[in-house]
């Protein structure tokens, strides 16, 4: 008999690779840092930074962006504008990556760590 949270552990853990790998990307492109391993790390961070301040009233959204990016920035050099950059090429990275994913191979996974993805 299976596990019924086997699924999801499975569902957070592609989703988490694959929010890594579209760091991955970005980092290599933007600062020329390639450490897959190291994008998972981001995402994971960047995602518990997201969930921890998205949820205030109002402001929510902006503050867990500003907190996203400033793992980022932690994580990789460069500063806050390449950190942006950063965040941004992953974004488009993810979307790429995810319709691959999901058009040709049917998946219907997101990206864990990639705000708005």
């Amino acid at each position: 008999m299976a596990v019924p949270f086997v699924g999801s552990i499975v569902s957070f853990l592609v989703a988490l690779l694959v929010g890594g790998l579209a760091i991955y990307v970005s980092a290599s492109l933007v600062v020329d840092v390639e450490d897959y391993s190291g994008a998972v790390i981001t995402a994971l961070l960047g995602a518990i930074g997201w969930a921890l301040t998205s949820w205030i009233p109002l402001i929510g959204p902006i503050v867990a962006l500003v907190v996203w990016i400033g793992v980022v920035n932690w994580r990789y050099p460069g500063g806050w504008v390449k950190a942006a950059i950063i965040g941004l090429v992953a974004w488009v990275a993810a979307l790429v990556i995810l319709f691959v994913l999901n058009s040709v191979l049917n998946l219907g996974i997101g990206a864990f760590g990639v705000p708005g993805v």
